[in-house]
């Protein structure tokens, strides 16, 4: 394929593409990325970027990776795609068993789909019709946290309804019971206490629980502790109600263990279902898996086709994408790669006091490879449209002061977050946090003009 100038490829661009979480009419023009290569990214002009979102948190291995990118290349000539019904093929088949090794009970069987909205959609249907096919009918609400994003699919935009993002669409939402996010010791109980409000007075009519575990990532990376989870779980569980783990973004290393589960498991708390998505493929090919129980799994079972679970995609488990996850896996045990993630962490950890102590940032937090912290900011000189808001000036201000400085965000609102690829090397973390004071400085001086803003 020819390649593209970098004034030719912004110009058909803007021509022909509606990128996805933009306004179109007061963005920025798009970075125009032709290469990757492990943690960085490079333009049509040859320049060079780190990547430290992990291209929106998928790629976990570097970009290009030349083993999951052998993996494909040998699938696709083997066999490139067949349909999963009635249909199986060793990639699929591998990919499961080897999830199931790596997953937390009580997890025995994994339902592939596409992506994580369709995993999610997949893990709600299952709950409604667990509960409908063993004949409890009235079963039909659902619990979620505030602020949860669970992707934009209509069933996954009810679950995150209380996110902001889908105001357009709520009179299509499913109605949805929210309880607090436990991201402090106060709103732990709060939301202790509202979900036991709940099961007390309506147990016989919930469904589910839903929530994304020790993180809420598109809210603004918002943690939980794993034994409060563990607390929610266990409620669910003594008051007959499922258990939905959303762990499109926290699975695969990015918490510190393979599955944010894991922790949760450590104060006894489990999932009955697991979403994944993200870094399941390394961020090679678009895939996702819902893994549950064997218990929910067996009410499907039955002489009735109406009982089976009538869902699918025409690429479900598809082979690529397979020998992709597959390929990432193996990455995992053949590679440094958990040294690569304690040492990223052990590097969050040591900036911690620094960020702690900035003058313009609040709240610095760590968990696994994610680091996120807040600018503060004036309302009074920022502009109406600036803050804390998705897609603010300030997160664009924020987007393109690192760009320019070589380093790829992307801001929610005011927070800012590292996400980076597992082999980032030592000093490209570094350079990040340097890169960070430099846009403090500028920052200080945008928010507070005039003598003493070269402290900032």
């Amino acid at each position: 394929m020819k390649q593209l100038g970098h004034t030719k490829l912004l110009e058909l661009d803007a021509q022909y593409c509606w990128h996805p979480f933009t306004q179109m009419q007061t963005a920025q023009p798009p970075l125009a990325v032709v290469r990757g290569e492990g943690e960085f990214l490079f333009d049509a002009q040859g320049n060079k970027y780190f990547d430290a979102v992990s291209s929106w948190w998928v790629n976990i291995h570097g970009h290009s990776n030349p083993a999951i990118a052998q993996a494909i290349a040998k699938q696709a000539l083997e066999l490139e795609h067949v349909m999963f019904a009635g249909v199986t093929h060793p990639p699929a088949v591998q990919l499961a068993k080897r999830l199931m090794q790596s997953a937390p009970a009580p997890m025995a069987k994994v339902f592939y789909s596409d992506n994580g909205s369709t995993a999610i959609e997949v893990a709600l249907k299952m709950a409604f019709q667990y509960w409908q096919n063993k004949g409890v009918g009235n079963k039909k609400r659902v619990i979620a946290l505030e602020g949860g994003y669970h992707g934009d699919t209509f069933g996954a935009m009810a679950t995150g309804k209380s996110s902001g993002f889908y105001d357009p669409f709520a009179p299509w939402l499913f109605q949805v019971d929210f309880i607090p996010t436990g991201v402090c010791a106060c709103t732990e109980e709060e939301a202790l206490a509202a979900l036991d409000t709940l099961l007390a007075n309506s147990a016989g009519e919930i469904a589910a629980l839903v929530l994304e575990p020790l993180i809420q990532g598109a809210s603004g990376m918002r943690f939980m502790r794993p034994a409060h989870v563990a607390e929610l779980c266990k409620r669910c569980e003594a008051a007959g109600v499922l258990v939905i783990f959303d762990e499109v973004f926290t699975g695969f290393g990015r918490t510190g263990t393979l599955f944010a589960a894991e922790q949760v498991a450590n104060f006894g708390g489990q999932a009955d279902i697991i979403c994944i998505s993200k870094g399941l493929t390394g961020g090679f090919m678009p895939m996702a898996a819902t893994l549950t129980s064997q218990a929910i799994y067996d009410a499907f079972l039955s002489d009735k086709v109406g009982h089976a679970l009538l869902h699918g995609h025409s690429y479900t488990a598809n082979p690529l994408g397979c020998a992709a996850a597959l390929a990432s896996l193996a990455l995992f045990e053949s590679e440094s790669t958990w040294a690569n993630i304690q040492r990223i962490e052990t590097t969050h950890q040591r900036w911690l006091p620094t960020l702690a102590c900035h003058p313009l940032i609040e709240n610095p937090r760590v968990c696994g490879t994610v680091a996120a912290f807040e600018l503060k900011f004036n309302h009074s000189q920022c502009g109406s449209s600036s803050g804390s808001a998705y897609g603010s000036n300030t997160s664009q201000w924020i987007r393109q002061s690192f760009l320019e400085l070589g380093i790829v965000v992307r801001p929610l609102g005011n927070t800012v977050y590292w996400v980076p690829p597992y082999c980032s090397a030592p000093e490209t973390i570094e350079n990040a946090y340097q890169t960070l004071m430099q846009v403090l400085q500028r920052w200080g001086k945008l928010i507070a003009p005039g003598p003493g803003s070269e402290l900032f």
